[in-house]
């Protein structure tokens, strides 16, 4: 199985990440992100300041066998239903389930847990719905599942300063960025085309991305150092 790249927030992350997403189930072209160049200012909340330490039972820094452990009690997948794959060019381990009702009503999703290159520990978690995840989803469905995981974010606690929301992008919206005080982020991507008629646009989407990291500056991934060759 295809295995998704690390992150990175900056045009350059949003392409990649974009891409390896939509390379999951091979069924979608990679297209070449253009990145807004403004994002829509979050005022401040009341809420709480939160800590984003994983997904559900599944924490950064774990290893393999303990994520294992982890996507059993969350799912009760184990065995060969875990998929195991390893991205070659970046040298992170991936392992990956399919689920359904990951979000209640939201369809069957696609949940990928990446290793680092060199810790070995949890570094990232992805979670991808999409007609390649589940052929019931609708654009309806995506954008129902964008709607409410959006206003869940918009009131988790993410550090406001950090907080964007609907920047639009060419293939696409960032529905929601936001990050916690020790920098990990989560980002929320409705991807598709754009139509436009008497000038309105409108994004017809193909598939729905939510992106857990821990440290999305600098991830712990194969690097070759300038010089080395």
């Amino acid at each position: 199985m295809p295995t998704i790249m690390s992150l990175r927030f900056s045009d350059a992350f949003l392409k990649l990440t974009l891409a390896a997403f939509l390379a999951l189930s091979g069924s979608f072209a990679a297209p070449s992100v253009a990145v807004a160049q403004s994002a829509v200012p979050v005022a401040p909340s009341e809420t709480t300041a939160m800590a984003l330490t994983g997904f559900r039972s599944a924490q950064f820094g774990m290893d393999e066998e303990a994520v294992r452990a982890a996507i059993k009690a969350d799912f009760g997948i184990e065995g060969d239903a875990v998929e195991v794959g390893l991205n070659t060019v970046e040298r992170t381990q991936v392992m990956t389930i399919s689920v359904p009702e990951v979000l209640r009503d939201g369809g069957v999703a696609q949940v990928s847990y990446i290793f680092g290159y060199k810790s070995k520990a949890l570094i990232q978690i992805g979670v991808l719905w999409a007609p390649a995840t589940d052929p019931s989803i609708t654009e309806a469905t995506l954008y129902a599942n964008g709607d409410v995981l959006r206003a869940y974010f918009e009131g988790a606690g993410y550090l406001p300063d950090t907080v964007s929301k609907d920047v639009v992008l060419e293939n696409g919206l960032l529905l929601f960025r936001g990050s916690d005080a020790s920098g990990r982020t989560a980002i929320l991507l409705l991807q598709g085309r754009f139509e436009e008629s008497e000038g309105v646009r409108t994004l017809f989407p193909a598939s729905l991305t939510l992106l857990y990291a821990v440290n999305p500056d600098d991830p712990d991934i194969l690097k070759i150092n300038s010089g080395e060759f």
